[in-house]
């Protein structure tokens, strides 16, 4: 996606009047976030896909050049979202990029770390492929842990540094992907200090990961070659990252939502803002369609304050510049890709016009662009393999104890990546720990469904209140275990099954009937099916997880990643129990009665 030599010349060559523009666009409000300032009755002269030249541009206007009219609208450069999972949005890279580019999100930068957990180098080759003849420009960053957290848990494949060396030579790679051993980083592991180092040797991005709050580790974390963070949910956070030199990324998504903690180090503390870009890290199709992408991030901070163009400037070229790309992508200037918004007024960011390479790819409702088939081997929608059919034993939290037993509790928080350790007595019956619905305390169980090993691991949660019933998902970040959750174990087992024969997926049942599910045949991550017919299927699930009981925002989403063990604090993995905090696995029970 770089700009050659010969389009240079040809731009060059525009600009001196020498040769006629492509295309012309007059008649708009040029948004410039070099300046901060809004340009009117300035023309925008295109050609090879680039800008030529701003300013007057009647005398570029030849007989083949198409001339553009933004009647007055705001021109702003196209959104660029660097740091995202098109895993999340459970649809293909085809897919998400019809349901982003008509929300003004012209390119993205990928982290394919889920698809890695189930398939390796080879799951990331996939993505990047199908992302690299698409209108939207995808990048990828080379997921930089897998598994997670090889000492809590099992992936269904592992990256080792010369794999990383390998995918960092590819076309538009364009760093190291979030760097979430903080951990293994700060205290000197090998594996990770090679990622880094093959990360800055081939001059490209080492993009980071890090909650944490202990300031010894996190300054240990920058020293480590990590320049960016967007695990940071407060103000506090924010400002000591950025004091320390660090690129703060706010996330809004469909169920992480941080916009309004971190906009006050802009509207109050003052802080520059060029060390800040908005992404969505994740976000699910009912989000894309009724609220938007990228776009809605920006009309978030607008809300919370902050000027409408400093949000645009952390929404496109403070994430250029981040990832090296700033020389062609970010803004409206000389020299740069022609990708371009056209919209009403800065506050909604809704488009009503997209260009990206010059080219009208959405306009008024309709597509103007061609989105290649890409088809994905047989073999990535092979991926769960359990070692039998499960029953509803399976899953029983076994105990020594005759009557109770103190156990450690999963409590999940609502719009919130972390999660908090509780405790509880809980009963026991026949030697199987009871739950307690009355605390909201149901069974959680994961189960891996890579190796066929018939590993399962039991636990209990609270916070979803859910009330009847069962779910489960393939989709448990990072590792993509099977996860399932439930008041009723004869429920998890029809669910988990279920779930085995779809190839992966999300699934509601009640009372032994399917309430709702979502096929994600792909890696048991992502569906073959358009966007229309996915977010049918999203709403539902929605919808059977109400009649369970559950009146979470996305909890389909909070429960994919109870299964995340480097994000704070308490976790269950297909080997146990996970504390995060000491990175280590702890027992179920606490003690016995």
């Amino acid at each position: 996606m770089k700009i050659t030599s010969t389009q240079r010349k040809l731009l060059a060559e525009t600009a001196l009047g020498k040769r006629k523009a492509d295309t012309v666009i007059t008649n708009g409000t040029i948004v410039n976030v070099h300046s901060k300032e809004l340009t009117k009755k300035k023309d925008i002269a295109i050609t090879s896909g680039a800008v030529a030249y701003i300013g007057n541009c009647r005398h570029l206007i030849g007989e083949d050049t198409n001339v553009i009219n933004a009647n007055g609208k705001f021109v702003t450069p196209g959104l660029i979202d660097g740091h995202m999972h098109v895993e999340s949005t459970m649809l293909s890279v085809t897919e998400f990029a019809k349901a982003a580019l008509k929300q003004g999100t012209t390119s993205i930068f990928m982290d394919p770390h889920e698809i890695a957990n189930v398939f390796g180098l080879e799951g990331v080759r996939w993505m990047h492929e199908e992302g690299q003849n698409l209108p939207l420009r995808v990048f990828t960053t080379v997921p930089s842990c897998v598994p997670a957290a090889d000492t809590l848990e099992d992936a269904g494949a592992e990256l080792i540094p010369d794999d990383i060396e390998k995918a960092l030579k590819w076309d538009n790679v364009a760093g190291l992907g979030e760097v979430m051993n903080f951990p293994g980083v700060v205290n000197g592991d090998e594996k990770m200090a090679q990622e880094i180092e093959s990360t800055i040797h081939a001059a490209k991005t080492v993009t980071g990961h890090i909650p944490a709050e202990d300031p010894g580790m996190l300054q240990a974390y920058v020293a480590s070659g990590v320049t960016s963070c967007h695990e940071t949910v407060t103000r506090q956070q924010a400002l000591e990252k950025l004091r320390l030199g660090m690129h703060v990324m706010i996330r809004e998504g469909s169920a992480w939502q941080d916009v309004e903690q971190l906009a006050p180090i802009v509207t109050k503390d003052h802080m520059p803002s060029e060390n800040l870009s908005l992404v969505t890290d994740d976000v699910y199709p009912q989000t894309l369609t009724e609220l938007g992408h990228l776009n809605y991030v920006v009309r978030k901070a607008v809300r919370e304050g902050i000027d409408p163009i400093t949000a645009i400037q952390m929404a496109t070229i403070n994430a250029a510049n981040y990832f090296n790309y700033g020389d062609t992508l970010g803004s409206i200037a000389p020299g740069k890709w022609a990708d371009l918004l056209f919209v009403d007024n800065l506050e909604d960011m809704k488009p009503t016009t997209v260009i990206t390479g010059g080219e009208v790819v959405y306009d008024n409702g309709k597509y103007h662009a061609s989105f290649p088939v890409y088809t994905y081997p047989e073999q990535a929608k092979d991926s769960v393999h359990l070692e039998r059919t499960l029953l509803s034993e399976d899953f029983h939290a076994i105990s020594n104890s005759s009557s109770e037993t103190t156990v450690h509790v999963i409590e999940a928080l609502e719009n919130n990546a972390r999660t908090s350790k509780a405790k509880a007595v809980l009963k026991v019956k026949e030697n199987v720990i009871q739950p307690d619905l009355e605390k909201d305390i149901i069974h959680l169980s994961c189960v891996d469904r890579h190796h066929s090993s018939g590993q399962i691991s039991n636990a209990f949660v609270k916070g979803f209140h859910i009330q009847r019933g069962a779910v489960a998902s393939t989709v448990a970040h990072d590792s993509h275990n099977l996860l399932v959750m439930g008041v009723d174990k004869t429920d998890m087992a029809v669910a988990a099954n279920r779930l085995a024969e779809l190839g992966g997926g999300m699934i509601v049942v009640n009372n032994g009937k399917v309430l709702a599910e979502v096929p994600l045949p792909i890696a048991g991550l992502m569906s073959d099916q358009p966007l229309n017919i996915v977010n049918t299927q999203v709403k539902a699930l929605d919808q059977a997880w109400k009649e369970l009981g559950c009146r979470m925002n996305a909890p389909f989403m909070t429960f994919s990643l109870i299964a995340l063990p480097v994000i704070p604090s308490i976790r269950i993995t297909n080997r146990g129990i996970a504390d995060v905090d000491k990175f280590e696995l702890i027992t179920l029970e606490l003690q016995n009665k």
